[in-house]
This record gives structure tokens, sequence and C-alpha cells, in this order.
């Protein structure tokens, strides 16, 4: 980027149809020169911030905005009250997302200092981030691990950002833990646990019904916002939400990766999903889908060789009884059938011990760690 270092740095908010393209944009330039880079489809980043699209904006407020050396864009943020996360849990804590800049401390601080000084005026006392809404979307930077494209809705990023978010003076509030398993055969611990907990519970695991796909979805609802309430930063997603989620997954979703697991009364207590690593597809698109696009996916996705388990939750009082354990050996078995050779498991807090564990003891590594930060206002 030939910016003139010698120029101010000038912060505007996202206003027009021409600044949101040119918000969209920008990492086209950052990353110019990344091979490992997954470029998103531009039409999802501007639904994104299209309030008659997205159901975010229904409840909350997020402003955009874009640092310029002279006349050239150099950086973008973007402010982000959640109410709905200052209700759940209580505390006026807001967020920054969708974070791009130049390794150039001033241009990052203008942009920190921007969002912290906006969360301050609506009575926010922390700041938090970076994540793309909410911890339910893409959250977190990375900075720690194996090099590569990173997995489906998973964050990338250059190493200078570790140096700018904590040059400006944030510090680290969680790390998020991404493990890489093998698909082997399922070993002898996960075989025994399978048949131990069929045997002991009366318990059946079930595949996704995409015939009854908005049924299923109710389903899904319920265990989703109960399963993980606990967690820490966890937001309960509005039935929007997760429709809106639900629509822009369902085209990759493999009901041979997607179960639920129900009691003796046919009750489900337990979802898994696990997509194929899209990435892989998205990388050959550089953010176009037109007809060529449309093409080149179909393709492209019959390469696909890589999972994410994105989803494994169950009811509290199903815990710590191995569930998990038979759901990754279903995972494995039902991977290995269609030519996978491995699977991300992603993202899990770092002080989750029971399910660190229970992913170490299934013979997964820990491949890659990301970072939420956080200061006060």
């Amino acid at each position: 980027m030939n910016s003139n270092l010698a120029s101010p740095v000038r912060i505007a908010p996202v206003v027009t149809r021409s600044d949101l393209k040119a918000f969209i944009d920008l990492p086209w330039t950052i990353y110019r020169d990344d091979p490992d880079w997954v470029p998103p489809l531009k039409r999802d980043v501007r639904s994104a911030f299209d309030p008659s699209k997205h159901p975010f904006h229904k409840h909350s407020e997020a402003q955009a905005f874009l640092a310029y050396r002279g006349n050239e864009v150099v950086g973008r943020i973007c402010a982000i009250r959640n109410r709905n996360h200052e209700e759940f849990h209580d505390e006026s804590t807001g967020f920054f997302g969708w974070f791009e800049t130049i390794d150039d401390r001033a241009v990052s601080d203008a942009l920190l200092k921007t969002v912290r000084e906006w969360l301050k005026a609506r009575g926010l006392t922390t700041m938090r981030g970076p994540t793309s809404f909410s911890t339910n979307e893409t959250s977190g930077i990375f900075v720690e691990g194996t090099d590569g494209p990173p997995v489906l809705m998973m964050a990338y990023n250059p190493p200078y950002y570790t140096t700018l978010l904590e040059g400006f003076g944030m510090k680290k509030a969680k790390d998020l833990f991404a493990w890489f398993i093998d698909a082997n055969p399922p070993g002898e611990y996960l075989l025994r646990a399978e048949k131990l907990l069929n045997r002991r519970y009366d318990i059946t695991v079930r595949t996704m019904d995409m015939s009854k796909f908005d049924d299923e979805l109710a389903t899904v609802r319920r265990l989703y916002n109960a399963a993980w309430d606990r967690n820490w930063g966890f937001v309960p997603m509005t039935d929007p939400e997760i429709d809106h989620m639900a629509a822009e997954l369902k085209h990759i979703v493999d009901p041979n990766f997607a179960y639920f697991v129900e009691d003796a009364e046919g009750e489900a207590f337990a979802f898994a999903l696990a997509l194929p690593d899209f990435n892989y597809v998205l990388k050959k698109l550089n953010g176009k889908l037109g007809p060529l696009g449309i093409a080149k996916a179909l393709i492209f996705a019959r390469r696909i060789k890589v999972m994410r388990v994105m989803i494994l939750g169950l009811l509290p009082e199903w815990r710590g009884k191995g569930i998990d354990a038979l759901l990754y050996a279903r995972f494995l078995r039902e991977g290995m059938k269609r030519g996978v050779i491995g699977g991300e498991c992603s993202w899990i807090l770092e002080d989750n011990e029971k399910m660190n564990a229970a992913l170490e003891r299934m013979g997964a590594r820990l491949y890659r760690r990301y970072r939420l930060y956080e200061m006060s206002t």
C-alpha cells in the first residue's frame, strides 16, 4: 500500500453505498500477497450491514468506520452495541469487529479510539473484540498455531494485529482453542464408550431429516440456547438470527454430519453439527458468486477433505456422561466413509477443561489459538 505516512489519519463513518463498498473491498488490499487468506463473499458482507436482511439490527446497533490517509482507505472497524448481551450477562460491555488495518499504529489507534468513544458515549464501560456482531459468528484473532488457511467461519489476520491491539492497551479477555483430529478409525476408548452409553442410557443417535427442516430447526433452536447458556460470552440467538444462519448454511449441511441424540422417550437432548470446510471453495471464488462462481463451487465442493465440528452441545443434565465421545466417534466413522482426512473442532473456551480434556483423550491436537481482547472505555 502506497500510503502517505506523513498525512494524518482521518476516521469517517460508513454512510453511503460507496463507503460500504470501500469497507468491503479493503481486505483485498490488506491480504493481496497472502496465499492463506480466504476472501469472503462480498454479497454476504453487504447483507450483514443491511438492516433489512441481518436480524442483529432488529435488537442492537452497529456503526462501521473507515480510516483514511489522504484519499486512501487504510483501515476499517465496526462499533457494536449488542443489547442482548448486555441484558443476558447484566454487564455494560460493547464490542468492536470487522477490524482490518495496515501495519500502522497511528491507523489502528485511531480506529480503536473511535470505537472506544462511541461505546463510552452509550454508557458501556468495557470494549471487547473482535467479533462479527456476536460470539455466535466469527470471533477473535488468530494469535498462535499451525499456518495455513482458516476453516469455515474462523478468523484470520496478519500476525501484527496482536501487536497493534496490545499496543493500544488491550488485554487478553479469553483464548479460544481449535483442535484438529485426523480421520482414523475410532479408537478402542471411543468404541467402548459408544457401546456402554447405548446400553446404559437407552439412547438413539439419528441424523437430521432435511425433508422436515423447519421442525428440525425448531429443535436445534431449543437445544442451542439451553446447552450453551452458561458459557462465557454466550448470547442466546433470537429466532430470526437462527433462521438467518440456517438459511446461509443450509446449502452445505450434509445430514450425515448433523446429529440429534434422543432419550428413551424420543426427546432430543443433544445436537452436533460438522460442516464441510467450504473455505476451500470460497478461496477459488474471490468474493464473487455469479453463474460462473456457482459452477466453480459445485466442482470444488466435491474436493473438500476437511470438516469443521462447529456445534456440539448437550442439555446440562446429560453432561459428563461421555455423550460427546459417542458423537465424535460417529463423525470419525462417517468422515472416513466419505474420504474426509480430518476435522477441526472449534472453537472451545480455554477454560472448558472437560471438553478440552475429552478432545485430547480422543487423539485431537491443539493446533490453533484465537483471542478476544478487552479494555475499559
